[in-house]
């Protein structure tokens, strides 16, 4: 890596993790800038254009400094920029957990193999199934997860199918069914979603018996849902 390697943040920030099997846990989040999808439910579609160039050494000490083990590289779409996989190599070899949560449309086989992949294969409703390369289930170890966003019965159908097709939870550490938040609304660049009842999810998981976790983006429940830094 070049000693001027730098990459586009949008933002840096100590939290709690509000999703994954790491939820709950202090986590700092390195945000980069730039996704080429255009997800109808985003909540991040700030991410998309702006940001900071920073050298990646100093993404790495200022995120160092924010003093706390777990880290989540995330977007808009990290895979984007070249430099986040030394950055993600950086921070693991500085004893961090890393977590990178990334779509299915970019390959993770560069990922260095300490990082948590956690992988978002795109539902019918989020506009963007098509861009899912299948080809990533093949790089994802046990350490990793796979979540699904649903916004409608369609969507988990398909998700269910691909659980049962691939044998998704015996892959991974976890294959996770998270509801699209209720407020996801358009913004100018994503389409708007109307959301999906989280009661009716669990009931459509109960009923078909299907081994996945159930998860809500905790942070929306604890901040206002479209607050930043958070």
């Amino acid at each position: 890596m070049a000693d001027d390697a730098q990459l586009l943040i949008s933002e840096i920030y100590l939290s709690v993790q509000g999703e994954s099997t790491h939820a709950g846990l202090p986590c700092v989040f390195v945000r980069l800038t730039g996704c080429d999808l255009r997800c109808t439910y985003c909540d991040s579609a700030y991410a998309f254009k702006g940001g900071t160039k920073m050298a990646v050494q100093d993404v790495v000490r200022k995120t160092l400094a924010l003093d706390c083990p777990l880290v989540e590289i995330t977007g808009g779409e990290p895979l984007l920029q070249k430099n986040v996989l030394p950055l993600m190599k950086q921070l693991c070899d500085a004893g961090k957990t890393v977590l990178l949560e990334t779509s299915g449309a970019h390959d993770v086989s560069k990922v260095d193999p300490r990082v948590v992949k956690i992988v978002d294969f795109k539902c019918p409703s989020s506009g963007e199934s098509s861009r899912n390369l299948p080809a990533n289930l093949a790089h994802l170890r046990p350490t990793d997860e796979i979540k699904f966003v649903i916004g409608t019965r369609e969507d988990f159908e398909w998700a269910r199918d691909h659980v049962r097709r691939h044998m998704l939870d015996r892959k991974v550490k976890a294959v996770l069914f998270s509801p699209v938040f209720k407020t996801a609304a358009a913004t100018g660049e994503t389409k708007g979603h109307e959301g999906l009842d989280p009661e009716l999810l669990v009931k459509w998981i109960l009923e078909e018996k299907i081994p996945v976790r159930f998860q809500l983006q905790i942070h929306k429940f604890i901040w206002e849902p479209t607050l930043r830094g958070v």
